[in-house]
């Protein structure tokens, strides 16, 4: 019965671990500035910003590059973020070596 108990326990702690990460924003910007990537800590994009000027004065292949290259960007400092809360909230619920915390 304890480790029912202790399994709910854990079970709330990992619900609480996914609100705090959909809450998480990291940002990225390509190396000009023009274009710029929100993400979560859930791994979704908030939101992707092209500048005008980027737009109409550049190659779309190369637009969709630097896009890509940004999401990606992003991407990689929202893993990071999230890996870090994960452990740090683990270790805080008691969860031990769960998310390398």
């Amino acid at each position: 019965m304890a480790k029912m108990v202790e399994m709910m326990k854990q079970v709330k702690q990992l619900k609480k671990m996914q609100k705090e990460l959909k809450r998480k924003v990291v940002s990225a910007a390509s190396p000009d500035g023009s274009v710029t990537v929100e993400a979560c800590g859930d791994m979704t994009i908030k939101s992707i910003t092209i500048s005008p000027e980027a737009m109409s004065g550049m190659d779309p292949k190369r637009l969709g590059d630097m896009v890509a290259r940004t999401v990606n960007s992003a991407m990689d400092s929202a893993k990071k973020a999230a890996a870090g809360d994960m452990s740090k909230l683990a270790g805080d619920a008691g969860l031990g070596g769960m998310f390398g915390g």
